[in-house]
């Protein structure tokens, strides 16, 4: 009798048997063929691990290729909806759409996507959607010689996928990154599935394959064992080392560096102006906003004349300082796209879960906030002292702040990278802007005659912040108990691997012991130069230091392997 069962919806999966699987790769070559994907990238690759030493050995497989999450990250962060999930299941691509702003490599944890060589686009497997919606399986379970690749709907309970899923002791990939991965694997060896029990030769020189130099000067981890964890005792124990893998570039380089540099300059320079304000209206030290540019010797800036004999000028030096680092953010953000042309795609069709897209509705309100504030310094005395400019400027500040710290969120949504993934980071973002608006602020006030101590409030603030600054970095990343085998190993690379001469030269001495030292040196009355040099000298060096540790964050959350 035929069963009645009629599924409402589709849920396509994929089962992958690799006790049958015999390393043949019939699949990445079906999958280039039928997909026209290009050289040097692919959607599904075979990955070789061998284990043991001669002459006993064992050879493992494992078929690898995007899981088609349930949950997926590279949705989620997408900015453009250019990565969308179908009703049946499918993670699909849109590379029409694509910006080309490599948020989902970033997203994924299992490296299964790439851009295009050719359109500068994200491409993935997408289960040869075209085949599907005619009725035909995936090129690579149509080629497969000893079917070992599975495919069909977990919904139906008479399909091969869903009945293998309840018999058979099955493996997902990373299951503790919640993305309900739908690629069971079923005889997989851990090995071949768990990049923290494998090692890479540091040649990079696997069979038949020579790994291409990494983007951006990075340095992929080789993952030697250490520290006592089971990954690092079931390498000792199997010497799991990779014989065959594929190559796979990390998404974000310099420019990301760069960009949150500018952007904590862009919003940090505003918060000091606001902080100016607010130590004024408590202590009565410093006049409210709306007296600005009334009385006192004045400087001519705009065609405009400002006092010097109070804070007044920071009023409009924060918001123009701001303004110029947020264009320089700006600029870095489109210029890292690799399909530039299309940036404006962002604000026109926005996917609202992407903190990519959020981020940028935020830091365009806040140059709207900024501009209305420098127009109003053009328009003159009269319209400055208006309640417009006060509620302006009071409604930047959370705009600063948002501008800080949202891209903790983005990171946090980058579930592949485990050093992104910090509830501390909000904060320390929120520090790092504190210590680069202290420091812009600091080198702009001997030029316009600072003669009411905001340099001296910008010491104060700059030794606090770089306390803290230093405090997150220490005991709330690298002292501290890590998460994960994989933050463990991104913490190594930065302290004690090939990041670690600009991490304690640049990001320690230089950004944090020498501006200290100078500062400190300084306020206790033991200065060792000038005190025309010392603040500008203090500032250029945290503002160094600070860029620094950016790049070693930004590229050791990278160089960890996925798969």
């Amino acid at each position: 009798m035929a069963s009645s069962y009629a599924p409402k919806t589709m849920n396509y999966a994929w089962v992958i048997d690799q006790r049958k699987c015999i390393g043949c790769h019939a699949c990445t070559t079906a999958c280039k063929s039928e997909n026209e994907v290009p050289l040097s990238v692919d959607r599904t690759w075979v990955k070789y691990v061998e284990k043991g030493t001669f002459p006993n050995v064992q050879r493992h497989f494992g078929v690898l290729r995007c899981n088609h999450c349930a949950n997926p990250p590279c949705v989620h962060i997408c900015p453009v909806t250019a990565m969308f999930q179908r009703p049946d299941g499918v993670v699909e691509f849109d590379k029409d759409a694509c910006i080309g702003c490599k948020a989902c490599i970033a997203a994924c944890p299992y490296d299964a996507i790439y851009i295009d060589p050719e359109d500068g686009t994200a491409a993935k497997c997408n289960f040869c959607s075209h085949r599907l919606d005619v009725g035909l399986e995936p090129a690579c379970v149509v080629v497969c010689p000893e079917e070992a690749l599975i495919f069909g709907d977990l919904e139906d309970p008479n399909s091969r996928v869903s009945q293998l899923v309840g018999r058979e002791k099955t493996q997902v990939r990373k299951p503790e990154k919640n993305t309900d991965p739908k690629c069971f694997y079923i005889g997989a060896d851990e090995a071949v599935l768990n990049p923290d029990v494998q090692t890479h030769d540091e040649s990079g020189l696997y069979m038949w394959s020579l790994q291409r130099q990494e983007k951006h000067g990075a340095t992929l981890d080789n993952n030697r064992p250490s520290g006592l964890s089971l990954s690092a005792a079931l390498n000792t124990v199997t010497g799991a080392r990779v014989a065959y893998d594929v190559h796979h570039d990390i998404p974000w380089g310099p420019k990301v560096s760069l960009y949150l540099w500018t952007k904590s300059m862009a919003a940090g320079a505003f918060l000091m102006a606001w902080l100016v304000w607010a130590v004024g209206r408590m202590g009565h030290a410093f006049p409210s906003p709306l007296t600005l540019g009334m009385g006192g010797p004045t400087i001519e800036m705009f065609g405009i004349k400002l006092s010097t004999s109070s804070p007044d000028w920071i009023y409009w030096l924060g918001p123009l300082l701001a303004s110029i680092a947020l264009a320089a953010t700006g600029a870095l953000l489109v210029a890292d796209l690799d399909r530039p042309e299309r940036f404006w795609r962002i604000l026109a069709r926005p996917q609202w879960k992407s903190w990519l897209a959020i981020g940028s509705f935020i830091i365009l309100g806040y140059s709207l906030l900024l501009a209305a504030l420098l127009g109003l310094q053009l328009a003159g005395p009269a319209v400055r002292a208006t309640a417009i400019w006060s509620v302006l400027f009071h409604l930047a500040m959370p705009a600063a702040t948002m501008t800080a710290i949202y891209t903790a969120f983005l990171f946090a949504q980058a579930k592949g990278r485990d050093l992104w993934q910090s509830p501390m980071l909000p904060l320390h973002l929120l520090v790092q802007a504190i210590i680069a608006g202290a420091c812009v602020t600091a080198i702009s006030a001997p030029v316009v005659h600072d003669t009411a101590g905001v340099g001296g409030l910008c010491d104060v603030v700059l030794v606090a912040a770089l306390v803290m600054h230093v405090f997150l970095i220490l005991v709330g990343e690298i002292w501290t108990e890590h998460s994960s085998k994989a933050k463990q190993r991104a913490i190594s690379l930065m302290v004690s691997g090939p990041y670690s001469g600009l991490f304690w030269g640049g990001a320690i001495l230089a950004g944090v012991a020498v501006p200290l030292a100078l500062l400190v040196g300084q306020m206790s009355g033991m200065g060792v130069l000038p005190a025309t040099l010392l603040e500008p000298v203090a500032a250029l060096s945290a503002l160094a230091g600070l860029l620094a540790y950016e790049h070693c964050f930004v590229m050791a959350g990278q160089s960890i392997r996925l798969s």
